[in-house]
């Protein structure tokens, strides 16, 4: 394991940093964090937003098992994910996507087959939910470490922009966008690895919306979805090759537009959709963009409808 991260509280960055002191790290002052040190070959990054700790180097799992985890954190966790959750360890699918909040970009469904040896593999390369992986470059190389440590049993499903209006259209509601696309992730991932029993989701609609868009491979397996799946190291696997590919989608129509195509729905994400639109005209952001969000109709009124009002949500 060379890197690691977790949610701290401000108590505990405190109580951290009064540690690393007492141990001999040497302090240095580095951007967006709270505090920064390092000491032989070992560094401890705690950022501002979380906060969050970032613990890269040589001895990285030493210092989370006998100093992190027991004097700060108060938990043991790491070395024994197999008795705090035993099910990660069973055969199973992990499913995730990304881009689905962001207005430029595909929608990207990725899935990966996990056991007791590709998962132990995984857990000991440090792949863990892309929402906690700071920068594009490690994406990337867990990505890598996924596709080698599975074998090949991995899947994604890049829905891009054009194609990704044209379903939503047809289905007028992104939980059924999102279950055909996870439908279509464990139908070509059962082609691999036809005797998986059980495909596993966050929770974003009720199961049967991903069981009705199964075909005939995937009329058997069990599909289960709850909240934080993220934790499952196989969900964790699929969001990193997710978003790698998502990123990739990003930045080479960025290159060939000669514009960065910004993530999410920021300021500049807006203003770099009014440049398009003002170079190329409104219907351009059907191929660069999803365009039943907002943004489209408040840069191009008369060409893309304001969203429908959202209603009160009832049980």
């Amino acid at each position: 394991m060379n890197s690691y991260t977790h949610a701290l509280t401000r108590d505990q960055a405190s109580k951290l940093r009064t540690r690393l002191a007492e141990s001999g790290f040497q302090f240095s002052p580095k951007q967006y964090t709270l505090f920064f040190a390092q000491k032989n070959n070992l560094s401890v990054a705690v950022y501002e937003k979380g906060p969050k700790i970032l613990v890269q180097g040589k001895g990285v799992e030493e210092f989370v098992q006998f100093e992190l985890e027991p004097k700060i954190l108060g938990e043991a966790k790491l070395g024994y994910e197999e008795v705090h959750s035993p099910e990660m360890f069973e055969p199973h699918f992990g499913v995730d996507e990304s881009g689905k909040g962001d207005f430029f970009g595909p929608l990207v469904v990725a899935g990966v087959y996990v056991d007791r040896g590709i998962a132990r593999r995984l857990v000991g390369a440090g792949v863990q939910d892309s929402k906690r992986v700071g920068s594009d470059a490690r994406i990337r190389a867990l990505a890598e470490t996924i596709r080698k440590g599975t074998a090949g049993l991995v899947e994604t499903v890049l829905i891009g922009p054009e194609r990704y209006n044209e379903l939503y259209q047809k289905f007028g509601n992104l939980n059924k966008l999102l279950g055909w696309g996870h439908a279509r992730v464990i139908e070509n991932l059962l082609a691999k690895k036809s005797d998986c029993p059980r495909a596993l989701s966050d929770q974003f609609a009720d199961a049967r919306v991903i069981e009705q868009s199964l075909l005939r491979h995937g009329r058997k397996i069990q599909i289960e979805q709850r909240t934080k799946a993220e934790s499952d190291i196989a969900v964790a696997a699929a969001s990193i090759l997710a978003r790698e590919a998502f990123i990739n989608w990003l930045e080479r129509r960025g290159k060939e537009l000669g514009l960065r195509l910004e993530r999410g729905v920021s300021a500049n994400v807006k203003e770099a959709a009014k440049k398009l639109v003002e170079a190329n005209g409104p219907q351009v952001l059907r191929g660069l963009a999803k365009v039943h969000f907002r943004t489209a109709h408040e840069i191009a009124p008369d060409d893309y409808a304001a969203p429908s009002p959202r209603g009160n949500w009832r049980k």
